[in-house]
C-alpha cells in the first residue's frame, strides 16, 4: 500500500484513509476474531454521533455474526474517569495531554478545551460523519434477543 500510494496516503481522501485503516486495523482485527464466538469492545454511546445506538450485546454481522459485547456502552466519560481514579487503573498518558480519543499517531491530535472528544481524529477531513476507521461498522446492528442492558 505504501509502495503504491506513499506513507501519508491517508491525508489525500476519506477513501485513501479508510484503505489505510483497513490494512492496518480492520484486516488484523478480522484475523484475530476468526473462529471466535464473541468479542468485547470498549464502545460507549457518548463517544460519537455514530455510536449513539451502541447496544451492550450485539450480533456483529461484519465479523461473521459473532456476539459483540460492549459492557461500557452506557458509561459516560465522567464515569470512566471516576472508575479509573478510584481503582488506580493504568491508562495512556496521552489522555493527560489532551487526547481523549487515541488512534494511529499521524491520525490523532490533541483537542482544544470544549472541542468534541473525537475532533482530534482525522481532523483534516471535512466530512465529520466519516470519523470511524471501520473496526465498528454498521452502528445499530441487531441486539441479542433476551439480553439485558440495551
Amino acid at each position: 500500500m505504501t509502495r503504491e500510494e506513499g506513507v501519508n496516503l491517508f491525508y489525500r481522501s476519506v477513501e485513501a484513509r479508510k484503505r489505510c485503516c483497513a490494512v492496518r486495523k480492520v484486516e488484523p482485527l478480522e484475523r484475530a476474531l476468526a473462529g471466535l464466538d464473541a468479542w468485547i469492545a470498549g464502545l460507549r454511546r457518548d463517544q460519537a454521533e455514530t455510536r449513539t445506538a451502541v447496544r451492550k450485546v450485539e450480533i456483529d454481522e461484519a465479523h461473521g455474526g459473532i456476539v459483540k459485547i460492549n459492557p461500557l456502552a452506557d458509561w459516560t466519560w465522567e464515569e470512566i474517569w471516576s472508575y479509573i481514579r478510584a481503582h488506580d487503573i493504568p491508562y495512556n498518558a496521552l489522555h493527560d495531554l489532551g487526547y481523549p480519543s487515541i488512534g494511529c499517531a499521524p491520525c490523532t491530535r490533541a483537542v482544544a478545551p470544549g472541542e468534541d472528544q473525537r475532533a482530534g481524529r482525522w481532523w483534516w477531513e471535512e466530512d465529520r460523519a466519516a470519523t470511524e476507521c471501520g473496526l465498528h461498522p454498521g452502528r445499530g446492528r441487531a441486539s441479542v434477543p433476551g439480553a439485558t442492558g440495551s
